[in-house]
């Protein structure tokens, strides 16, 4: 992969991870996510740093190109969506196991369901990343 794709793909796949994030957490799930907090209080902030969540999606997207670009042969929607989904299900799935260990600021059902959501989000992503 060359330069300039791997930097069309973050750019254009950080855009869209971070619409769909918001679409998916902020709007569609957001009940879902406050009915399954943790005992931990103070912990969300009142308005999100928006900052921090593009360079997030900047990041998700720069590792879902690569992934894509690791890919034998030349990249098609439906292997960019099944990459995007393994790639954010499996990153998800590792750190909210890793955050429902350390910490109590969600329960095990959030635990649980936030990887699938997760695996929706990027493959929405891969699919946008690899066309």
């Amino acid at each position: 992969m060359d330069t300039r794709r791997l930097v069309a793909g973050t750019l254009v796949g950080g855009i869209i991870l971070y619409a769909v994030g918001y679409l998916i957490f902020n709007v569609a799930f957001a009940a879902f996510y406050a009915a399954n907090a943790g005992s931990a209080t103070g912990v969300d902030r009142a308005s999100p740093l928006v900052w921090a969540g593009v360079l997030a999606s900047l990041s998700y997207a720069a590792l879902v190109t690569l992934a894509i670009a690791n890919r034998a042969g030349s990249p098609t929607i439906g292997a960019g969506v099944m990459i995007g989904a393994v790639v954010g299900f499996l990153v998800w799935f590792t750190a909210d196991f890793a955050i429902y260990d350390f910490m109590n600021i969600q329960n095990l059902t959030r635990t649980v369901v936030d990887p699938l959501l997760e695996a929706v989000h990027g493959g929405i992503g891969g699919g946008v990343i690899a066309v």
